[in-house]
């Protein structure tokens, strides 16, 4: 089915319906990051973007720690650690280039999920969640001017990253915001058009 051509209603952006849309439809994610990073009332507006994302059974499952400023010395060694732990057969000075990722942006925060086993919510349902405040961040860094990356990996599942990060044992890491200033906007990604993942289902009658 040819669903290029979404039925759209008659009505018109306004100036700042489009604003907002050209910045959403903006957002791509930048690697390395320079300073400077968002701090202060743009963390809170950050933050208090996060809370706005759907959360079945309002359980705020989300859990963030930041890491900025001399603490990114620190995650660095931890970082070198953890895979030196992963890896006891190789010589730990071949992971020290795992360092440097703690300085790849002046803000790194770590996105973490508290499921709650007690609930009626399916876990997969919580964990929803906090991937919907992770993009709401996203969305609320670009709109402020900054970028972001969301990367996971070996380390991000680590337990002994969980336990050095000071995160409970039900707690969950799912991921790392590496936050700052893109060092280049130029060669914007290009998505490609929507239609290709896009049906409409008419009913019993189209089976």
């Amino acid at each position: 089915m040819d669903t290029s051509q979404i039925r759209r209603s008659d009505h018109t952006a306004s100036p700042p319906q489009q604003a907002f849309f050209d910045t959403l439809l903006s957002r791509q994610s930048y690697w390395p990051l320079a300073a400077p990073a968002p701090s202060g009332t743009e963390l809170a507006l950050i933050f208090d973007a996060a809370m706005r994302a759907p959360d079945h059974g309002a359980l705020r499952p989300w859990r963030f720690v930041l890491i900025r400023d001399d603490a990114r010395a620190d995650f660095g060694d931890v970082l070198v650690d953890i895979a030196a732990r992963r890896d006891p057969a190789t010589p730990r000075a071949e992971h020290e280039h795992r360092r440097q990722l703690a300085y790849t942006a002046p803000l790194v925060i770590v996105i973490a999920a508290a499921p709650s086993a007690d609930s009626r919510i399916p876990e997969s349902e919580q964990l929803l969640a906090v991937g919907a405040a992770a993009m709401n961040m996203l969305n609320a860094i670009h709109a402020l001017g900054y970028g972001g990356f969301w990367a996971t990996g070996a380390d991000a599942y680590d337990a002994n990253l969980r336990a050095a990060l000071d995160f409970e044992p039900s707690e969950r890491v799912l991921g790392f915001l590496f936050v700052g200033t893109p060092r280049s906007r130029e060669h914007p990604v290009v998505r490609p058009p929507h239609s290709i993942y896009v049906r409409e289902w008419l009913g019993r009658a189209s089976v």
